[in-house]
């Protein structure tokens, strides 16, 4: 299989890099489907974005007008997470992470009705995928306030893991701690969105304030060799999406992309979608648009990509690994 990967990325030939066993471990379910598909069920014309967002608010502003108007609702919801499933199907995603928050949960009248439906999304348009789904807080969410919930869905055992999404300003991530020992209880991994728009040391901090497993996004950490030795020493492994990070000013292009650094220090990373409705590119199209821009050799890149199947092995170790979530082996 590496040696397929690598003559596929060599030809740039993205229907062959397609259909090459990969992961997606940073992605958001309501917006990880393609814009064409979603337009397609919802009659609807929609494009992607034209230019770069100057900040998350802008970039959810553009999301409301120019797609979720167009499919508004728990129906709307509802079927841009099927397109999220079918999308991980066409892209050859065998490890697929999808990023749940606690609103979207009650849309569904609660725990038992929301995995319910998931799981049946997941059995009909994403079989093959090993389906690891991620329980996320918002940052600006009153930690108190939300405990009881969050606790509610981690112990139905179906969420392997979870995440602090949304403005990292907002709040300290040590106003988590409690939340995050108490999932640590219930066995998942513990991941966060740190080192987006922050510093390296507010990816150290997150990392060591909430002993975190992953970490989303965590780019920022490229600025530090320091944090990046701690990082590479504790085995963190960084979910880094590309084209999200150049749509967000957070990079300036792909052959500047600070993957480069963070994987010659020897900091597990993996390249994921994150957003794939808004940033309209594949995990496929991510693989060849960093070998394409030179920053990275077909070697590495397919190294990268085996990092992120590591994931399934560590599920069947921690004896989470069932026909319930999983499909067919890799």
């Amino acid at each position: 299989m590496k040696q397929r990967f690598m003559e596929a990325l060599e030809q740039e030939d993205l229907s062959e890099v397609a259909h090459i066993p990969k992961s997606d471990l940073h992605s958001h379910a309501g917006r990880g489907g393609n814009i064409r598909y979603v337009a397609q069920l919802a009659k609807a014309k929609l494009a992607p974005p034209s230019g770069r967002f100057a900040t998350l608010g802008e970039m959810g502003d553009w999301f409301t007008i120019h797609v979720k108007s167009y499919c508004p609702g728990l129906e709307g919801y509802l079927l841009r997470v099927q397109a999220s499933f079918v999308q991980a199907a066409e892209d050859g995603i065998r490890v697929l992470a999808l990023n749940y928050g606690l609103d979207e949960i009650q849309s569904l009248g609660g725990v038992g009705p929301f995995i319910r439906t998931m799981k049946e999304m997941h059995s009909r348009y994403a079989p093959e995928a090993v389906f690891l789904p991620e329980l996320a807080l918002d940052r600006g969410c009153n930690p108190d306030q939300v405990k009881a919930r969050f606790e509610e869905a981690l112990a139905s055992g179906w969420f392997r893991s979870v995440d602090i999404c949304g403005n990292e300003l907002a709040q300290s991530v040590r106003c988590f701690k409690d939340l995050f020992r108490l999932a640590r209880n219930y066995g998942v991994v513990l991941r966060a969105h740190t080192g987006e728009f922050g510093t390296a040391e507010d990816v150290l901090e997150a990392v060591e304030e909430l002993e975190l497993d992953e970490v989303h996004h965590g780019i920022a950490a490229a600025q530090s060799p320091l944090v990046m030795r701690r990082l590479a020493e504790a085995g963190v492994r960084l979910h880094v999406c590309p084209t999200s990070n150049i749509m967000l000013r957070r990079a300036e292009d792909y052959g500047s992309h600070p993957i480069r650094r963070l994987y010659d220090y020897g900091v597990k990373v993996t390249i994921n979608t994150d957003d794939l409705l808004i940033f309209d590119q594949t995990v496929s199209q991510e693989y060849l648009n960093l070998y394409r821009s030179g920053l990275m050799t077909a070697e590495e890149l397919n190294a990268i990509r085996e990092e992120g199947l590591k994931v399934y092995g560590q599920e069947n170790a921690w004896g989470r690994h069932t026909s319930d979530s999983a499909g067919t082996p890799l």
